[in-house]
């Protein structure tokens, strides 16, 4: 009795257990099949639109650049005329007259005169005062006055020479410019003295003496 009781126990727990794997073997296919399609179309779908998007994108870029560079160039062209108009009617400024540039010259000197405590020719004043007088007397060789007030701005800006050379061309002077003249004669007859060139410190004596005789040239005459 007890061990009919016990086949059918067995015999009912393997028929349970037979039930349940065929269940869950059947349940499986059900469920993944659906998920499988479902993932490649939504994958096809997606990688499309995706690929079409860029292709426009790159093509509306490349279509702008080309419309801006073409715009670009006329503006360039264009503007090249009105810069050769501008200089074209650009004129030179007229020279100063003679008349003027005497004015210069002793409005240059007054200046000078103020900025500077000892004058000479290498101070900005003094020198555009000098040059401007040389302008002027180089304009009208003849006008004495021009060429009398170049000959004092030289000596008294202590150019030497050029103040010796151009009281002797003006020929017959009053007796202010007889001192001028003097003066320029007795530094150039110092300095040739000073390099041992008594010759020459000698001529410049006798002119200086027969200009305005001074202190200075008789002391200089002495060391002779």
């Amino acid at each position: 009795m007890k061990k009919t009781l016990m086949l059918t126990a067995f015999a009912l727990a393997s028929l349970a257990a037979a039930q349940t794997t065929t269940t869950d073997t059947t349940a499986v296919p059900a469920v993944t099949a659906p998920a499988t399609d479902t993932s490649t179309t939504d994958t096809a779908t997606d990688t499309t639109t995706d690929t079409t998007t860029d292709t426009t994108t790159t093509d509306t870029t490349t279509t702008d650049t080309t419309t801006t560079d073409t715009t670009a160039a006329p503006a360039a062209t264009t503007a090249a005329p009105a810069t050769m108009s501008a200089q074209s009617v650009a004129t030179p400024a007229a020279p100063m007259s003679a008349a003027d540039s005497y004015a210069k010259a002793q409005e240059y000197a007054v200046q000078a005169d103020v900025a500077y405590p000892v004058p000479f020719y290498d101070r900005t004043l003094w020198k555009a005062s000098v040059d401007q007088a040389y302008l002027a007397a180089s304009a009208e060789a003849g006008n004495r006055d021009y060429n009398a007030y170049l000959a004092q701005l030289y000596t008294k800006t202590q150019w030497w020479i050029n103040a010796y050379n151009a009281w002797n061309r003006l020929g017959d002077l009053n007796d202010t410019e007889k001192q001028w003249a003097s003066l320029s004669a007795a530094k150039l007859a110092y300095i040739a003295l000073q390099r041992g060139d008594k010759a020459t410190a000698s001529a410049y004596v006798a002119k200086g003496q027969a200009w305005a005789d001074s202190p200075s040239l008789q002391a200089i005459k002495k060391r002779l």
